[in-house]
């Protein structure tokens, strides 16, 4: 029998727990379709295309986790084959945690947050390195003033959305910034056609 893709996070140790929490029955209802998804289909796509930050997880040999954002214009993660993503890293502070995380244990997590929508993606997989020149140069946003040091691909093995729930919403300041221009446009357009109401009001009396 072949195991539900959703078993790269629910362990037996986790399976147990959840028997004993009151949520296995409703888990063991989606391993029976087959877990979680995997590969990249549309909406994972539709998805990346709006997200400008990112959180990727890796490991050392020892089992040490280590968190890392990762982040660039709407859009900088790409879809790059039917279960692999990538993006252009840049250079930042040397310390190559990931890196050397990755350079000996390839396994890896992604996690997406869209807080404007309270949307969230979690993605597991492997990821590698590469210095292919011309991979980096596809993989770099355009007109972004930073530099791609390398690029990260990272093989989707299983995904999954949570719901919005405890998700706070939050916007980014160049869409609120927007907003605000335009709404202040707009009260200027009224403001200006209110006075020239007023003066043909008054011219009329």
């Amino acid at each position: 029998m072949i195991s539900p893709s959703s078993d790269i996070a629910f362990t037996p140790a986790v399976k147990a727990i959840q028997s004993a929490r009151g949520s296995r029955e409703a888990y063991a209802r989606m391993e029976a379709r087959g877990g979680f998804r995997t590969g990249v289909d549309k909406s994972l796509a539709a998805f990346l295309e709006e997200i400008d930050t990112a959180y990727l997880a890796t490991a050392n040999a020892a089992g040490q986790p280590y968190a890392q954002h990762r982040g660039g214009p709407k859009g900088f993660i790409r879809v790059v084959g039917p279960d692999l993503i990538g993006w252009a890293d840049y250079a930042g502070n040397r310390q190559y945690v990931s890196t050397g995380n990755l350079a000996e244990n390839d396994k890896a997590f992604l996690f997406l947050m869209d807080y404007a929508r309270r949307r969230r993606i979690k993605l597991w997989g492997r990821a590698r390195l590469t210095d292919d020149a011309a991979l980096i140069a596809t993989l770099m946003p355009k007109g972004y003033g930073a530099q791609g040091e390398q690029a990260v691909l990272f093989q989707v093995e299983a995904w999954d959305a949570n719901c919005p729930q405890h998700i706070p919403q939050k916007f980014d300041a160049a869409d609120v910034a927007a907003a605000v221009a335009q709404r202040d446009a707009r009260i200027a357009e009224l403001q200006a056609e209110c006075t020239n109401l007023k003066a043909r009001l008054e011219g009329t009396s």
